[in-house]
């Protein structure tokens, strides 16, 4: 059975993966994480695009999309894995990029 990714367990990702990437502009790493006790790991390689927004505090560089070089995306329960439907084309239309 395939484990479904849900959008709240997307939102959870890009925000640990926004919080990774930083000011950077290309990030590769792994980030484990427990979601509603599902094991994650997500690994990435991707080039950050940025954009700049004026918000009363100041102008702002924030990320306007990230495009993928590798990814992979792995959920465990119980500490079996589990297939799932992850989808990074999912992940980039929550930063509007796509």
């Amino acid at each position: 059975m395939i484990y479904p990714v849900s959008s709240a367990l997307y939102r959870e990702a890009i925000d640990r993966l926004l919080d990774a990437v930083g000011p950077r502009g290309y990030f590769s790493g792994s980030l484990r994480f427990v979601f509603e006790g599902t094991e994650c790991c997500l690994r990435v390689s991707a080039i950050v695009c940025r954009r700049e927004v004026v918000l009363p505090e100041g102008p702002q560089s924030v990320v306007s999309d990230l495009v993928p070089v590798w990814w992979e995306f792995h959920t465990a329960v119980d500490g079996r894995e589990r297939l799932n439907d992850f989808s990074f084309a999912a992940l980039r239309e929550l930063l509007g990029c796509c």
